[in-house]
């Protein structure tokens, strides 16, 4: 294994996605749009500008804007060495590049990239194979977002709660008591009606069309230890979000920890 920071890492991910150039830079580079399909996000519009991202209730990835270029590319870079806990200087900054290109018929690819350099120890590698399959959702998101709620500010909701089991067992409980069906297929559960539009590995994704417009990612991941976290992600676009969210959150939680998990 290496002692100096030079083993590289990269991935690369496209989606194809509605709108204009300028429509699709409002979405994958203000903090408005982010908030909208990815994760909670703090970023100051320029090159130079600071941004953070809320990962979880007490985890966050701080960095900057590299390069700003509107409506076509955006490049930031991460403190990389800080979201991982390991010394500084340990690791590279890690560093993502948005492109935005635009395509005959009203649509555009936004082509993702990321990068960095580390020392090439067996966690390294094993963090960059997790993060394609944490990234990918999130694109049917934007895609979604685009199509059907584009440049509207969304309320969010984020419900998580671990149970006893591994994640499969957790997972069944969790697809079974919402109806999960095919994708296509139409869920009316817990209050809220819509469509499957995505169902993989102990995750879906949920368009929601009542009470309250948006979409509902329901997903569970295992803890090693025995247990495993279920989780309930929201981005609700109504005016009268906010208010469904203050009553129906603690109502969610609750539903988490009853679910009927088998031994």
């Amino acid at each position: 294994m290496s002692t100096t920071t030079d083993v590289p890492y990269r991935l690369e991910f496209d989606v194809e996605v509605p709108g204009t150039p300028e429509q699709v830079w409002q979405a994958v580079a203000t903090a408005r749009g982010l908030n909208a399909w990815y994760l909670p996000t703090e970023i100051e519009e320029h090159e130079g500008g600071a941004l953070h991202f809320t990962i979880g209730e007490d985890m966050g990835s701080r960095g900057r804007v590299t390069r700003w270029d509107p409506p076509h590319r955006l490049v930031f870079e991460e403190d990389w060495a800080a979201l991982m806990g390991v010394e500084p200087g340990t690791l590279s900054p890690l560093t993502s590049e948005f492109l935005v290109e635009a395509r005959s018929g009203g649509t555009c690819v936004v082509r993702v990239t990321s990068s960095g350099f580390g020392t090439g120890a067996d966690w390294e590698q094993e963090w960059w194979d997790g993060v394609a399959p944490g990234w990918l959702p999130f694109f049917d998101n934007l895609r979604l977002y685009l199509t059907h709620f584009a440049g509207q500010e969304a309320t969010r909701m984020e419900v998580t709660t671990t149970r006893t089991g591994d994640a499969g067992a957790v997972w069944s409980a969790l697809r079974d008591t919402l109806g999960l069906g095919a994708e296509g297929a139409t869920v009316q559960a817990r209050g809220v009606a819509g469509t499957v539009e995505r169902l993989g590995e102990r995750q879906a994704l949920v368009r929601l069309t009542a009470p309250v417009p948006g979409l509902l990612s329901v997903f569970t991941y295992g803890e090693g230890d025995g247990t495993a976290s279920a989780s309930v992600q929201a981005y609700l676009f109504s005016a009268d979000a906010p208010e469904w969210v203050r009553r129906e959150e603690p109502a969610w939680r609750e539903w988490l920890r009853a679910l009927p998990v088998a031994p």
